[in-house]
């Protein structure tokens, strides 16, 4: 009994370490950016998934911003300018959790896709 509670248990972590293997990010900055204004095309790709929210946190904040989706990008709007590098937490609808730090820098630029170091 001791061996096949073993055996699932390692099943399920190689399932969870492929899952996240298998999930890629590019976050593209697009028109309609600029100093307070973030608009973002995300690529999330994880087979069978897509993205349900999206949350941004500036550098040297503890709070997230959600991030509003309109079509097929998402925007944040701030009163100030925008902080970086920016941190991303993304649920996918399948129950996903992923965290990117530092990401997008303060001088982003449109048209620059940035990728999430572990890609």
């Amino acid at each position: 009994m001791a061996f096949s509670r073993t055996m699932l248990a390692v099943a399920v972590l190689a399932a969870l370490v492929v899952g996240a293997m298998s999930t890629k990010v590019d976050l593209t900055v697009e028109k309609g950016s600029d100093a307070k204004t973030l608009v973002l095309n995300i690529k999330y790709t994880r087979p069978g998934d897509t993205l349900a929210e999206v949350e941004l946190r500036q550098h040297g904040s503890e709070e997230w911003e959600p991030m509003t989706k309109k079509g097929n990008l998402w925007e944040v709007k701030s009163a100030k300018p925008l902080t970086g590098p920016m941190n991303f937490r993304f649920l996918s609808k399948g129950g996903m959790k992923n965290v990117f730090d530092e990401v997008i820098p303060t001088a982003f630029k449109v048209g620059k896709t940035y990728t999430p170091e572990y890609n």
